[in-house]
This record gives C-alpha cells, sequence and structure tokens, in this order.
C-alpha cells in the first residue's frame, strides 16, 4: 500500500480526532481503558509475530479496540501475517485500521537541493495497516495463542517503577502537598507516600511528573512555556497523562487518570487541531520510551 494523499491523511486525522473526542465528551478517556471489565489484563499493544510494539496513537487505537472486542490479548498481526504463521483471520472478521508515519526525501528533491546548494525537504507520508487480533485468528501456533495470567498483585510490579526512578538522575524531591514538576529548576516534587490511598497511585503520579521531566530543554524540549489552562499547557498535560499510560501499562501496572478536570482543556484543542492527539500520543510514547530505559533489567 502507497502513501496516502493528502486528502487520506486529513480523513485519518479527522476520524481518529472525532473518536477521541465522543470518548472524552462522554467522560472517558482513551489512554484509561476501563480494564477492570476487560477479558484482558493492561498491557502495550504489539504485533504478534514480530513482538514489536505499537506507538503513539496506534496505541490508543488498539486498546479501544481490546476493548471493544473483548479481546484476551494485546497481540495484533495483519492478514498476511496470520496467514504465513500457519493461520488464518476468521470469515467475518473486521480489523482494526493503525497508521503509520514518517518522512522521507524524494529523489526529484534531492537533485534539486544538490543544484540548488541547499538541503533537502523531506515530506511527511502516512500509511493505513489494517490488523487483527489473535482472538480474531483461527490455526494459529499455541506460541502466539498463549495468554500469560496478569499478576494478582499489582504492588509487586512497584519496585521497577523505583528502580526507574533511582536510575533516571531526576532531581526527584518527596515534599509538599501537590505533585509538579517546575521547569525552571527541573525539579520534579511529589508528596510523601503515606499521602496517597494506593501505594500504585503513588508511582502513578510520580511517572506522570516524570513525563513532564522528559519535555526539559535539555531532553526532548517540548513547549513548557503556557500558563495554566492555555492550550499549551493542556497539550503538555495531554503529553504527561499519556506518557504515565504507556510506562504503566508497560510495566503492567493499570494506568488511571491524574487531570480528569482538563477534559475541556483537551476537547478544545483537539476540536482547533485534528492533528493535536496524533502529535500528543507521539511525544508521549517518545517520553515513555524515554523513562522505560531506565528500568535495570532485573527489575523488569
Amino acid at each position: 500500500m502507497g502513501p496516502e494523499t493528502g486528502e487520506q491523511r486529513q480523513s485519518l486525522y479527522a476520524e481518529v480526532t472525532a473518536r477521541v473526542i465522543a470518548e472524552l465528551e462522554a467522560g472517558r478517556l482513551p489512554w484509561v481503558q476501563p480494564w477492570d471489565g476487560a477479558a484482558c489484563g493492561c498491557a502495550m499493544p504489539h504485533n504478534a509475530t514480530t513482538g514489536r510494539r505499537y506507538s503513539g496513537i496506534n496505541v490508543l487505537i488498539l486498546w479501544g479496540a481490546v476493548i471493544a472486542g473483548r479481546y484476551r490479548a494485546q497481540r495484533w498481526l495483519t492478514y498476511k501475517q496470520a496467514q504465513a504463521a500457519g493461520g488464518n483471520v476468521r470469515r467475518g472478521e473486521k480489523g482494526t485500521v493503525v497508521c503509520y508515519a514518517d518522512r522521507f526525501t524524494p529523489k526529484v528533491e534531492q537533485a534539486q537541493a544538490m543544484d540548488e546548494e541547499r538541503d533537502p525537504r523531506a515530506v511527511a507520508f502516512l500509511k493505513r495497516f489494517t490488523v487483527f487480533n489473535i482472538d480474531q485468528c483461527e490455526g494459529l501456533p499455541d506460541r502466539l495463542t498463549s495468554v500469560p495470567k496478569p499478576m494478582a498483585d499489582e504492588t509487586a510490579l512497584l519496585p521497577a517503577v523505583q528502580a526507574l526512578i533511582d536510575a533516571s538522575g531526576a532531581d526527584f524531591r518527596i515534599s509538599g502537598e501537590h505533585a509538579f514538576y517546575a521547569p525552571a529548576e527541573d525539579v520534579v516534587a511529589v508528596p510523601p507516600p503515606v499521602a496517597f490511598h494506593n501505594p500504585a497511585n503513588w508511582y502513578r503520579t510520580a511517572l506522570h511528573e516524570l513525563g513532564h521531566w522528559t519535555g526539559h530543554r535539555s531532553r526532548f524540549d517540548r513547549n513548557k512555556r503556557g500558563s495554566f489552562g492555555s492550550a499549551d499547557y493542556a497539550r503538555e498535560e495531554l503529553v504527561a497523562e499519556m506518557a504515565s499510560a504507556f510506562a504503566c501499562a508497560s510495566l503492567a501496572i493499570t494506568p488511571t487518570v491524574r487531570h480528569a478536570d482538563y477534559i475541556g482543556c483537551w476537547l478544545a484543542v483537539l476540536r482547533e487541531d485534528d492533528r493535536a492527539i496524533f502529535r500528543a500520543a507521539s511525544a508521549a510514547s517518545k517520553a515513555a520510551d524515554y523513562l522505560l530505559a531506565f528500568v535495570p533489567e532485573t527489575a523488569s
């Protein structure tokens, strides 16, 4: 399948944004799904044959599909991959559309840039792919369909988060009554654990603030200049919310929302720009991956 045309790209942005807006209007956050009622535990979606994890907006798309379909696992594959693995997609099953975005430099542009003695300009492109959950397939080998049982005690997973915090090198302070990140000082502050009813919530909060921390100018240099209530502020909160959710899910910890009171601000941002959720989800994936790199292998 070739790159999308400009009109097709716009259609995909609009379709996905409309779905996210509908969820938010209903009071649901796509990055905090109702995992208690799901058939599978919370985890990051990945390709069943390659093991590669999906990222960015595709995480939200596939999480939503898992909940809607009540699938038992976060494993996906294309029609051809199911056939190559010795199985097939069951007749009548409807796939889920995900997308792949990147940039490339056409040969014509490379040649023209060389003639004009300038750097070539890359062109954005977007591809759609249709994937199917392993529960929508039959005849697949056991190695692709066996579903591990989720860990019953979530607190047993928390040492991995503590190891991440310790290894990050962040100026991480336990004090005060409010959790926050101060960009000017590059400081993360979280209240003492005793202030939280659930020990896991302290770590979820810590990951949210560390999500902000990744946006410092010495790291990903995200726009953190917006004042409270501004569109820029809402965008950054959206990134931190999803970064925490993606990091939690990667560690098999069920994510929760920290700032549901921002729903109105997020809706305003998404209604104004149908690419905003794509940018935020992409930035959140990068932030989560940056944090997860600090988890020692012995703790993961």
